[in-house]
C-alpha cells in the first residue's frame, strides 16, 4: 500500500485514482491530446515572458531598430499559438467533463434500477436524487478543475521556473524558498473543506427530498391549510444549507490570504536583490524584467495550484457519495445458471412461509397456500394482517425469510428473476402512469407491441372509447402520473398494459378500491375479462368483489385464520363473516343516504 502524499491523505488517493481509473481512462486520449496543447500554451506563456529581455536590451536600451519588426511579430505568433492551445484545451477538457458526468449518472442510473423494492423503502428519493444530479456535477468540477489545474498550471510553472532559473539561478532560488511554507496551511485547509462539503451535499439531499414530498402531496398541504408549515420549513433547511455553504466558501478563501501574503514577500524579495544587480550592471535591466514578467506570470498557476487541494476534497467528498451508490449491491439475486420459469398450469404454492422486515417480528407466520393453476384466490383481512407482503413475494420484490414459493413446483428463488416476472402482471391501486403517450404507457414492458395489439388490449380494458375522445387519441400525452385523466381511466390503462402483457399470472392488489361505483363496474368488467383463464391472486378491500372467487383466505396478524369460497366462510360465522357483516352495513348507509 502506497503512502499518503503531503498534498493527499489515504482516502483522497484511493478515492481520486478510483475517479480516474473509472471515469476518465476511457477518454485518455482526449486527455492527452488536451495535455499537449496545455504544454503549447505553457511554453507560449514562458516565451512571452523570455521576449521581454530582447525589448528592453535591443530596443529600449540599445536603440536597434531592425528587431522591431521581428520582434512584434513574434510577440503575436506566440500569442496566436497560446490563444489557440487554449481553445484546443478548452474544448478537450470541456468534453472530457461532460463524458464523465453522463457515464456516471448512466451508471448510478442503472446500478438504481438493479436495486431491490427493499432498496427504495430505505433510502429517500430526494436524496438518491441528488446524488445522480448534484454529487455527479461537484464530482465533474474536481475532475475537471483537477486535471486542467494540475495540467495546465503544473506545465506553466515548470516553463516559467525554467526561464527564471535560466535567467538568474539564486534569485529563482530566493523567490520560491518561501513555497514550501504555504504547503501544510493549504492541505488542512483542503481537509476542512472535504468535510464541510460532504454535511452540504448531505443537506442539499434532505432539501430536495422535502421539495419533492411537498410538490407530491400539495392536495393534503391546501386541504389541511399547511402552507405556512411548509414554506417554514423549507426556510429553515435552505438556512442550515446556507449557512453550510458559506463555511465551505470562508474555508476555501482563507487559502487566498496565505498566497497573497507569501506572494508579496517572494516579490519584494526579487525587487530588493534584483533592482540592486541592475543598478550595478544596467545591462542586467533585460534579464531582470524578463525575470520579473516570468515570476508574475508564475504566482497565477501557483495561487490556482494552492486551490487545488480544496476544489479536489469537494469533488471527491461528491465523489465518495456517488460510489456509495454504486457499490450498493441489490440483495435479490439470480443463482448462478438460474434456468428461466417454465410456467404450464400456474400453480402457485405457500410452503411454511415466514417473513420479517426487521429481523425481530414476523409480518407473515407459517403461510401455507395453494392456489390452483387458472383459478382465482383471494386474500382479504384487516389492514396490517400481511396481505401485500404475500403478494411481494411472488415476483420476488423480497424474498421470505424461511420457507418456499413455488410456481408449478419450481422456487422462485431458483429461477431467473427475469423470467419470474416476465410471467406475472400486475394491476395495484396505485397506478403508475409516466409523463408519455397513452401508446407508450399501455406498451411498458412490451415494447414491440404493434399499434392493433395495443387498441386489441385497449378495447378488452374498455378504454379504447374514452382514449379516442382525447385530442389526440393513443399519441395524448398523460401527464405527470396521468395527472389529466380521472382514477377509473388511470386504473383501466393500467389493465389494458397488463392484458397487453398477457402473462399467466396475474397480480391484483386492491385494483378497485380507490374508485367510485360507477368507474369500479367498469374496471371490475374489465378486470373478469383479464382474469379468464388466468391464475389470479386477489387483495379485495370490497368484499362484493371477490365473492366469485375460487377459494378465499382470511388473514389477520400474519397468519391464515380461515379458508374457502363466500359460501362457505359465511357459515362458520368467523372473521370473514363479521368483516362481511360490517362492510354490508357501511353499504347500506351508503345506499339509504343516496337515495336521501
Amino acid at each position: 500500500m502506497s503512502k499518503p502524499s503531503v498534498f493527499f491523505d489515504q482516502s483522497s488517493q484511493t478515492l481520486l485514482s478510483r475517479l480516474i481509473r473509472d471515469n476518465v481512462r476511457p477518454y485518455w486520449k482526449m486527455v492527452v491530446a488536451a495535455l499537449l496543447c496545455m504544454g503549447v500554451s505553457a511554453a507560449a506563456t514562458a516565451a512571452t515572458a523570455y521576449l521581454i529581455e530582447p525589448v528592453i536590451n535591443d530596443i529600449f536600451l540599445h536603440r536597434n531598430g531592425l528587431l522591431l519588426w521581428p520582434l512584434a511579430l513574434a510577440v503575436i505568433a506566440v500569442f496566436f499559438a497560446k490563444g489557440a492551445a487554449e481553445y484546443g484545451d478548452s474544448v478537450l477538457m470541456s468534453r472530457v467533463g461532460l463524458s464523465v458526468i453522463a457515464d456516471m449518472q448512466n451508471r448510478m442510473f442503472a446500478r438504481l434500477m438493479d436495486q431491490d423494492v427493499a432498496f427504495f423503502h430505505h433510502h429517500r428519493t430526494g436524496r438518491l436524487l441528488s446524488r445522480i444530479i448534484n454529487d455527479v456535477q461537484a464530482m465533474r468540477n474536481a475532475v475537471s478543475s483537477t486535471l486542467v489545474s494540475f495540467g495546465k498550471d503544473t506545465l506553466q510553472l515548470v516553463f516559467l521556473v525554467g526561464l527564471m532559473f535560466y535567467q538568474d539561478w539564486v534569485l529563482a532560488s530566493f523567490a520560491f524558498v518561501v513555497f514550501p511554507v504555504a504547503v501544510l496551511p493549504v492541505v488542512r485547509l483542503g481537509r476542512r473543506m472535504r468535510r464541510v462539503t460532504a454535511n452540504t451535499q448531505e443537506q442539499v439531499g434532505q432539501l430536495t427530498t422535502y421539495l419533492e414530498q411537498s410538490m407530491q402531496g400539495i392536495r393534503i398541504v391546501k386541504a389541511y391549510g399547511m402552507e405556512h408549515y411548509e414554506v417554514g420549513k423549507v426556510k429553515n433547511l435552505v438556512g442550515v444549507l446556507r449557512d453550510l455553504t458559506f463555511k465551505a466558501a470562508r474555508v476555501r478563501s482563507l487559502s487566498s490570504p496565505v498566497m497573497e501574503t507569501l506572494g508579496g514577500v517572494a516579490i519584494g524579495i526579487v525587487i530588493v536583490y534584483g533592482g540592486m544587480g541592475v543598478v550595478d550592471d544596467p545591462d542586467k535591466a533585460g534579464a531582470f524584467f524578463s525575470f520579473i514578467t516570468a515570476l508574475l506570470l508564475a504566482y497565477r498557476p501557483l495561487k490556482s495550484l494552492s486551490n487545488l487541494n480544496n476544489n479536489l476534497q469537494e469533488g471527491l467528498a461528491a465523489a465518495a457519495r456517488c460510489f456509495e451508490l454504486l457499490d450498493a449491491q441489490p440483495t435479490l439475486r439470480d443463482v448462478p445458471d438460474a434456468p428461466p420459469l417454465v410456467v404450464r398450469e400456474g400453480r402457485v404454492t405457500l410452503e411454511n412461509v415466514f417473513y420479517t422486515y426487521d429481523g425481530s417480528k414476523s409480518v407473515l407466520d407459517n403461510i401455507s397456500m395453494h392456489i390452483p393453476g387458472g383459478r382465482t384466490v383471494a386474500l382479504v383481512g384487516p389492514s396490517g394482517a400481511g396481505k401485500s407482503t404475500l403478494l411481494n413475494l411472488l415476483p420476488r420484490f423480497f424474498d421470505a425469510t424461511d420457507g418456499r414459493v413455488l410456481i408449478d413446483g419450481q422456487d422462485v428463488r431458483s429461477v431467473s428473476l427475469a423470467s419470474l416476472r416476465s410471467k406475472i402482471a400486475l394491476v395495484s391501486q396505485e397506478v403508475t402512469l409516466f409523463d408519455d403517450t397513452i401508446r407508450t404507457n399501455i406498451a411498458y414492458g412490451r415494447f414491440g407491441a404493434t399499434d392493433e395489439e395495443i387498441e386489441v388490449a385497449a378495447r378488452a380494458a374498455a378504454a379504447h372509447e374514452f382514449i379516442m375522445a382525447l385530442p389526440d387519441g393513443y399519441d395524448t400525452i398523460v401527464g405527470e402520473r396521468g395527472f389529466s385523466l380521472s382514477g377509473g381511466q388511470r386504473q383501466r390503462l393500467s389493465i389494458a398494459r397488463a392484458m397487453l402483457k398477457n402473462a399467466p399470472i396475474l397480480l391484483l392488489d386492491e385494483a378497485t378500491s380507490a374508485l367510485d361505483t360507477e368507474s369500479e363496474r367498469a374496471v371490475q368488467a374489465a378486470l373478469e375479462r383479464l382474469m379468464c383463464g388466468r391464475t389470479t391472486l386477489v387483495i379485495a378491500h370490497r368484499l362484493s368483489t371477490i365473492m366469485n372467487a375460487d377459494l378465499i383466505y382470511v388473514m389477520d396478524r400474519g397468519q391464515v385464520v380461515e379458508s374457502g369460497n363466500h359460501e362457505a366462510l359465511l357459515a362458520t360465522n368467523g372473521l370473514y363473516a363479521h368483516l362481511y357483516a360490517l362492510q354490508f352495513a357501511d353499504d347500506a348507509v351508503g345506499v339509504l343516504r343516496e337515495e336521501q
